[in-house]
């Protein structure tokens, strides 16, 4: 209610992947919510799955059973999780969030005043003249996107084309940067960043923008 970070928390990312390995499909996930879409057809089984899951996952949680035993499939692609507890990445993951305040910066980001330097049609004339260049984000500040920018969460569009980058969408995407590193797998998705992985192995993020 203060708008801080309590000691412990669950973040929704790890609710999501866990539902999922169980037959429940999420539609939108934030930092500790999520989304889920009934239709008319849902039936009270499908209910009942959610229900199973989301107490089968208290219990785990309760338990910090071992991540191997409950996401063996995602554990197989990021198997450094594998003799991690369940509440210990929770946990893992929710100091991260607090430690950035992640929640702050997000907000904070979209309500940091945008410069338009130009028209989204002058933006995409200079994709079409081949005037653009891809732009490390150390390197975004001051810099016109071609291209339209939109983080998962919140799924709202950041920028359009012909914005500038300032310093606290800077501050923003060096967070989800530094996230990757520590969490992989858990990583935010953000539309319109790309991600190159050089010939040192290292994992790195630009943007399309406009040539300088």
């Amino acid at each position: 209610m203060n708008g801080k970070f309590a000691k412990t928390g669950i973040p929704a990312s790890i609710v999501s992947k866990f539902l999922a390995e169980h037959g429940v499909i999420i539609e939108k996930t934030g930092l500790y919510s999520f989304f889920i879409m009934f239709t008319i057809g849902i039936t009270k089984g499908r209910w009942n799955t959610l229900l199973a899951a989301l107490q089968q996952f208290k219990d785990d949680y309760d338990r910090n059973q071992s991540m191997w035993k409950i996401l063996p499939e995602f554990c197989q692609k990021h198997p450094h999780y594998e003799r991690m507890g369940l509440r210990d990445l929770c946990q893992h993951v929710h100091n991260l969030y607090a430690k950035y305040d992640i929640a702050r910066l997000t907000t904070d980001m979209y309500l940091s005043s945008l410069e338009p330097a130009m028209t989204p049609s002058d933006a995409y004339a200079h994709i079409a003249r081949r005037k653009t260049e891809r732009v490390e984000i150390d390197h975004l500040e001051g810099r016109i996107t071609v291209g339209l920018v939109t983080p998962y969460p919140p799924g709202i569009p950041l920028l359009i084309p012909g914005e500038v980058f300032n310093k606290r969408i800077v501050d923003y995407l060096k967070f989800n940067r530094e996230f990757a590193k520590e969490c992989p797998g858990f990583e935010n998705d953000i539309h319109g960043l790309v991600e190159e992985v050089g010939k040192d192995g290292v994992k790195r993020y630009y943007a399309d923008c406009v040539r300088a």
